[in-house]
């Protein structure tokens, strides 16, 4: 046949009629079109729907036949090593070492659904499927459902698996979340639903899935967590509890975190009431109760087992491996434990006289201890508890209150990281109320120092002088500190003076001071806290590995400076001599005390917190519930010596190293020392009083302040280079008292104040103020340093008010069989009377000083004539 030519279909396009006609046919035939091929398409993806859900069944059946011994075989074990860094004595890494087995097989017991009770079968019912008795495996309400709230809040919101389909995943499909995994679990449920009765599939749900704390099935979790072996004898809420687990294992454990156990229940007993199973009376009975756990013995204990429990979480959170596959898929993970430091802790944690005596009850105290690597980050050992348990209640990350060890974070630190402080910068200890009055706190000696030293306030814990510093450098500048160093506090309640002594509204955790430590330790640098450091499959193929994360958080003079510090409280006199051990160590005690009536001479917490130049340890002690029965009465001395106990035996046979001064930091001067001879004697002929004072040599400067008794401050008269001036400016039957503060030329450090000397000067005609009128003097013009005033006028007598929570109690010496009433390592040396004003600070800061060097010998403060 021939082709038209390109002119033949011209032609024939010419041809064709025109007009309204050829509108309206094309009009026709297009709606006849659309109609046709929406019916076709409607046929089509019909038959494609009964194509995918036949070969979806058919999927599910096959997947079930292949596989069916799957629900009664047991799983792979997995492995956990500590893997020590180091060589061996041929110059080899050091091998892994096999620290721990985790597995599913060894804590399942299956039950008969006939010796399930009625009531406990409804609990998970009503809790995971409603519709369990309506449904085919799959419920295509309970997701229509499920998917119209998810697109009403924008999120997965609710889940739609049945029961039959979480037994479906449970034994034959991992964990990944993706569509095609979906459609085969729903496959997987059709099958199991054809194969089995409704009563048959519940018992295999029951006896397969996972209830936390090692527990598989049923019959296992009852008896871990209420030591109960038979089912019929569980209580309503007992089955509550139950029932609410497979959620979230590890957050509903009434073992781990009784308080969102009991929320979870209560979730359960109001679905099951909702659905007709208790009645209102029951549910609120249940969901009343509060969780006790069962004697130890029914939870089974492990070696390592916080160390262990540590891995597991870590596991989960930080590369998504969760409990369930960690126990069923073989994996070995490789962790950065020191067997010899675990160990040495662990039989520490054993023996009772490194603790306190047991309550009247039996109740023992606890206590926590973590043990870090200050240049990695890396977790060395750990313990949650005496007598801790495999997925019990770990304290390592329990918050408490941290008293004085949080001294160096909200305070010292951050004063030091500002720098206008030095460790020889002068405190105030003197002033008792702050805040307008709000705030009192006191020294554990009810007494006040004068003007001290950070070193000797850090040395000796006293309470004042960190709180006026935090009310000198603010609020503000402590908590952005205590963040830097991963402790963010409650940017509301926490936004007040009492932070400077540990008292915080969440508190903080071991874990969490022994991290923030690492800082002070490591010049600066702090380390993502980590235990795993890789994790193979069973056919060691590497699945996850940790990549090092460091920050520098802090200055690296702020933290030399703090260690200086530091290194003072564990020296004769300071609060933790009794961490003191055969190497470098620096570290701070805490405690803080009762609020309870008639024993508040004793502690809630107590803490000791450390670093020698390679690992930081915290250590914790005190009881989970604090009452009239059971609270602290050994003082911080208990948690310094567990503290030297298990890191003299860690580190032992490790070369004995120091703390390193940066390169960047340059050498701390010390200044001027203290004068404590000063004199003030008027002399008659001479119509002046003549202040005098040893010299402390030829590179120190001298501020003399004076306070006359009608002044409520001291101000600088003058600043001199001799120690001896004559103030002729004195008024006639006034008096006066005098200090001086010396300064070094060279360097502007600051000393610490003189004693006070006081005059009277008689009545005297010739002197202003006498009979005779005389012009006001005028002081000298020499500038005020540092903040411009030193008060000395009277103080709030310490003791007056009480003190606000909390009262931070360190005491020096303390040990557990001591008495824990206070007893200072030295005589502290309060301010003269009259003793300073707390309406205006001291000098307290290193004193800018003046670029005029001081005028020759000779000073004499006179009366200026008009």
């Amino acid at each position: 046949m021939e082709k038209p030519t390109n002119k033949q279909t011209a032609a024939n396009t010419k041809s064709k009629p025109k007009g309204n006609g050829k509108g309206s046919k094309k009009k026709g035939f297009s709606f006849r079109k659309l109609i046709t091929g929406t019916i076709i398409a409607a046929i089509l993806a019909l038959i494609c729907a009964l194509a995918i859900y036949i070969v979806v069944i058919m999927s599910g059946f096959k997947i079930l036949e292949n596989n069916i011994d799957k629900i009664e075989t047991t799983n792979e074990s997995t492995l956990i090593y500590a893997q020590e860094e180091g060589k061996d004595k041929d110059g080899k890494d050091k091998p892994a070492k096999e620290i721990a087995k985790i597995y599913k097989g060894e804590n399942r017991e299956s039950v008969n659904i006939k010796d399930v009770p009625e009531r406990l079968k409804q609990a998970f019912i009503a809790t995971e499927d409603r519709r369990f008795e309506q449904h085919a495996g799959v419920d295509f309400w309970a997701i229509g459902r499920a998917l119209a709230k998810d697109i009403i809040h924008m999120s997965a919101v609710e889940g739609g698996s049945t029961i039959t389909q979480q037994l479906a995943k449970n034994v034959f499909l991992s964990s990944e979340k993706t569509a095609f995994r979906k459609g085969t679990e729903m496959s997987i449920a059709f099958a199991l639903d054809e194969k089995y009765t409704k009563d048959e599939i519940l018992e295999r749900y029951l006896n397969r899935i996972f209830f936390g704390s090692n527990a598989y099935g049923i019959k296992a979790a009852a008896k871990v967590y209420f030591g109960k072996s038979n089912l019929n004898d569980l209580k309503i809420w007992e089955m509550a509890t139950l029932a609410a687990l497979p959620k979230a294992p590890s957050k509903y454990s009434p073992l781990k975190n009784p308080d969102l156990s009991k929320e979870r229940r209560a979730v359960v007993l109001r679905l099951m009431t909702d659905q007709g199973y208790i009645t209102e009376a029951e549910r609120a009975e249940a969901a009343a109760v509060d969780y006790v756990a069962p004697p130890a013995a029914t939870q089974g204990s492990q070696e390592y087992a916080t160390y262990v429990d540590y891995v597991m979480n870590e596991a989960e959170d930080m590369y998504g491996i969760d409990e369930d596959e960690l126990l069923t898929k073989g994996y070995h993970i490789y962790t950065s434990m020191n067997v010899k430091a675990q160990q040495t802790m662990e039989t520490t944690y054993a023996n009772p006289s490194f603790f306190q005596k047991d309550a009247s009850d039996g109740q023992k105290i606890q206590s926590a201890m973590v043990i870090m690597d200050n240049k990695t980050g890396a977790l060395m050992a750990m313990i949650g508890g005496r007598d801790y348990k495999s997925r019990g209640f770990s304290r390592v990350y329990s918050k408490r209150q941290p008293g004085s060890s949080f001294k160096p974070i909200a305070a010292y630190g951050p004063a030091l990281e500002s720098g206008k402080y030095t460790p020889y910068s002068i405190m105030d200890d003197t002033q008792t109320s702050f805040g307008n009055g709000t705030y009192s706190p006191r020294n554990y000696d009810r007494a006040t120092h004068g003007q001290i030293s950070m070193f000797e306030a850090v040395k000796k814990s006293y309470n004042l002088a960190p709180v006026w510093l935090l009310d000198q450098i603010k609020v503000t500048t402590g908590m952005d500190f205590a963040k830097k160093l991963g402790i963010p506090l409650n940017a509301t309640k926490d936004r007040n003076l009492s932070i400077a002594l540990g008292g915080l509204t969440d508190g903080v955790s071991p874990l969490q001071m022994a991290a923030a430590y690492t800082a002070f330790a490591n010049q600066g640098v702090q380390n993502k806290t980590h235990a795993i450091l890789r994790i193979t499959d069973a056919k060691d193929k590497e699945v996850a590995v940790y990549k090092p994360e460091s920050k520098q958080v802090i200055q690296p003079k702020t933290a030399y400076y703090m260690t200086l510090l530091l290194q003072g409280v564990v020296e004769p006199g300071g609060t933790g001599t009794k961490a003191k051990m055969n190497r470098p160590v620096a570290g701070k005690t805490g405690t803080t005390g009762l609020d309870i009536k008639g024993i508040e001479q004793y502690d809630r917490d107590v803490w000791f917190v450390g670093y020698t130049p390679e690992w930081t340890a915290a250590v914790w002690e005190g009881f989970d519930k604090v009452d009239a029965k059971h609270y602290v009465t050994i003082g911080s001395g208990s948690p310094s010596m567990i503290f030297k106990e298990v890191m003299t035996k860690s580190l032992d046979g490790r070369p004995v190293t120091n703390f390193v001064k940066p390169d960047s930091v340059p050498d701390l001067t010390e200044p001027p020392s203290g004068i404590s001879d000063l004199t003030a004697i008027y002399e008659p002929d001479k119509k002046s009083v003549k202040i005098a004072w040893s010299s402390l040599g030829d590179k120190i400067a001298y501020q003399l302040y004076r306070k006359g008794a009608a002044e409520a401050d001291a101000r600088m008269l003058i600043q001199s280079a001799t120690p001896s001036v004559n103030d002729t400016s004195v008024n006639s039957g006034e008096s006066y008292q005098y200090y001086v503060v010396p300064i070094s030329i060279d360097t502007n450090a600051q000393g610490a104040k003189s004693n006070v000397a006081g005059v009277e000067v008689p009545k005297d005609d010739t002197l202003p103020g006498g009979v005779s009128p005389s012009p006001t003097p005028t002081m000298s013009p020499s500038p005020s340093p540092g903040n411009g005033k030193d008060p000395l006028g009277p103080s709030t007598s310490p003791g007056t008010k009480p003190t606000t929570s909390p009262t931070n109690t360190d005491k020096p010496g303390s040990s557990p069989s001591s008495s824990p009433s206070p007893s200072p390592g030295s005589n502290p040396n309060p301010s003269p009377s009259p003793s300073p004003s707390p309406s205006a600070p001291p000098a307290n800061k290193p004193v800018d000083g003046t670029s005029d060097k001081p005028k020759d010998a000779g000073q004499v403060i006179a009366p200026i004539n008009p």
